[in-house]
């Protein structure tokens, strides 16, 4: 019978000591996740921190100083036949915040060139008389040199474009 008490005394011993061990675990779990948690915050604010550094300094290239690139010499271009004007003459020059950009723009000039003469030649008379017509053809010029900068992968953009001669003859 000793040891019947003795097994009866050590089974309530025994369990305390289990729940003291699961109380234990929980805890250190508790704990554990507590601290992963602070990490994880951590992490996400240094993240956010430099998220708001990156908006920064975009802010600050699109607040730079404006630079300007003459595309020189200017265009000279035959206009279609049947208006009043037969040439064009016009010196452009783009505006830009971003070096890159005017670096780009004269490293590939002929391509730039090409381009802008096709755009320039197909050109109404008539329509290039008018205001509207001379901001619609700065509106294209902008958006062909826009697609240019897009295809040659430069992550810059141009601000303006400016007509800085406008002769028609």
């Amino acid at each position: 019978m000793a040891d019947e008490k003795d097994i009866a005394e050590g089974q309530p011993a025994g369990g305390k000591k289990k729940l003291i061990i699961i109380i234990a675990a929980v805890v250190l779990l508790l704990l554990a996740a507590a601290a992963a948690a602070v990490l994880l915050l951590d992490s996400e604010k240094e993240q956010a921190a430099v998220d708001e550094t990156a908006a920064e300094e975009a802010i600050a290239d699109e607040q730079g100083e404006p630079l300007y690139q003459a595309l020189a010499p200017a265009f000279v271009v035959n206009l279609p036949p049947g208006g009043s004007v037969k040439m064009l003459q016009i010196a452009i020059e783009v505006m830009t915040r971003t070096p890159t950009v005017i670096e780009t723009l004269d490293a590939n000039d002929p391509m730039i060139r090409h381009h802008l003469l096709n755009l320039l030649e197909g050109q109404q008379a008539d329509v290039l008389l008018t205001a509207e017509g001379k901001e619609n053809l700065q509106l294209a010029i902008h958006e062909l040199l826009a697609e240019k900068l897009v295809e040659l992968k430069e992550p810059g953009e141009i601000k303006g474009v400016f007509f800085t001669q406008f002769v028609m003859q």
